[in-house]
């Protein structure tokens, strides 16, 4: 998942992993087996490379000096046979190539891997097979032969619509031609073209952003991703705003130019179905709907994510697996061991829920009762927050929505939701901690 958003995915996995740090370390005994969905999966594979490296970006990315397709070709195909293996899933959901720029690879790669997919596990010819595309023309001339190859959804990242903002985002297109390449998406893919939008770009006002996206509403398909420009140290930008060079607009700024977006594009038929994300006609992206309710998904490829149960070797509880960064040395683990596996580490059952509460708040939907007793059949959210001092005033402030039905946010809440979910994961902490004592009060008393 490898973009931004009002709470970013990587904010949302580091407080996360903030919270899990003294959890992933011992052990928190869990009262069932498999998670839920253990015998089906999502698919991410992650291509490295992009042809330039933009001025915001610090994603795991590689200008290549020499580029092997075949080869890369062939170290997808066997990590994605190995993990496939290792999960014994029997059915692949959704597959999405993300990166760096996949829409640079050869679409004759997308089919080696889907191809690898259908002979190792059930993937259904309506499943979801989504494609990052950067609207460059070197990108645009193969979008025909990448659905030829299995692909049926575009994720293309237009980013901006104003050249001035492209230019200093060091982005490789300009506005014509991110139109051309969604009016071609959307004739391939009708209804499954979803486009990416940047805002609180250096020099942008409110009223210019709100000018930028009635040029963009006309003219995209059914599913928008907003995402805030979020300032990574070591990029150029950062560099740039930090030496006073370029400034970007304020907090105060940018949470009005949040909720004015979203007031736009519900006036223009779309719903909100996550914190970045809006669709109508139901084309939501299913591959992330998979992410945000706890699904296992398995990471292929430089720098991939994973987190699911290695069945063929008996596990019973999930694994969060990280891929070796840098390609060249992820290519020689590939071909040595048939993945390129660096980081594993197991998730109990309180991390596990650490990470059903994260993702599931993102959503406006929230998380139903009934789905988290998927996860959690013994405590309920009641029972784990709603004595909390700290949620019962975010319920009064009109932030959080918790009764017999779920746990969500209000409209206002997911705007906030970046403010709220340390509050959450702390609290979800200190139930954890009662029941640790009350155990080992009961174990001291039988003896």
């Amino acid at each position: 998942m490898p973009r931004r958003t009002l709470l970013t995915q990587q904010h949302a996995l580091q407080c996360l992993g903030t919270a899990l740090g003294s959890v992933l370390s011992r052990s928190v005994a869990t009262k069932h087996s498999w998670p839920p969905h253990a015998d089906e999966a999502s698919l991410y594979i992650h291509w490295p490379y992009c042809l330039k490296r933009c001025s915001y970006c610090n994603f795991n990315k590689y200008i290549p000096r020499n580029q092997n397709h075949a080869v890369m070709t062939e170290c997808l195909q066997k990590e994605t046979q190995t993990l496939l293996q290792l999960s014994q899933v029997s059915r692949i959901s959704s597959v999405f190539f993300g990166g760096g720029t996949p829409s640079l690879a050869q679409p004759s790669t997308i089919a080696a891997v889907l191809e690898t997919v259908s002979k190792h596990a059930h993937l259904s010819d309506e499943a979801e097979v989504t494609l990052e595309v950067n609207p460059t023309p070197a990108g645009k001339a193969s979008l025909k032969d990448f659905t030829l190859a299995g692909v049926n959804r575009f994720s293309v990242g237009i980013q901006s619509l104003n050249d001035d903002h492209l230019r200093v985002l060091g982005r490789d297109h300009d506005s014509q031609h991110a139109l051309w390449t969604v009016s071609e998406a959307r004739t391939l893919c009708p209804g499954r073209v979803s486009v990416d939008v940047m805002f609180a770009l250096p020099g942008q006002s409110v009223k210019a952003w709100e000018s930028e996206l009635d040029k963009l509403l006309p003219v995209c398909d059914d599913h928008v991703s907003l995402y805030q420009l979020t300032l990574e140290r070591g990029t150029q930008l950062f560099k740039q705003v930090d030496s006073g060079e370029l400034s970007v607009p304020g907090e105060d700024v940018t949470a009005v130019m949040y909720n004015s977006a979203r007031g736009v594009l519900e006036k223009a038929g779309f719903c909100q179905y996550e914190v970045s994300n809006f669709a109508k006609n139901n084309a939501v992206s299913e591959h992330n709907i998979g992410y945000w309710k706890g699904r296992q998904y398995i990471g292929v490829g430089p720098g991939a994510h994973g987190r699911f149960v290695l069945r063929a070797v008996g596990g019973v509880q999930r694994e969060a697996r990280t891929q070796t960064l840098e390609p060249d040395v992820w290519i020689r683990e590939v071909q040595r061991h048939g993945h390129g596996t660096r980081r594993r580490i197991q998730l109990d059952h309180r991390g596990l829920l650490e990470e059903v509460l994260v993702m599931g708040l993102r959503m406006n939907e929230g998380i139903a009762q009934q789905h988290w007793e998927l996860f959690s059949p013994e405590d309920d959210l009641q029972q784990i927050f709603g004595m909390s001092e700290k949620v019962q005033e975010f319920q009064a402030g009109g932030l959080l929505i918790l009764n017999d039905r779920g746990l969500r946010c209000s409209w206002e809440g997911l705007a906030l939701l970046d403010s709220i979910l340390p509050t959450m994961l702390l609290e979800l902490e200190m139930f954890f901690k009662k029941q640790y004592t009350s155990r080992k009060t009961d174990i001291q008393r039988d003896r």
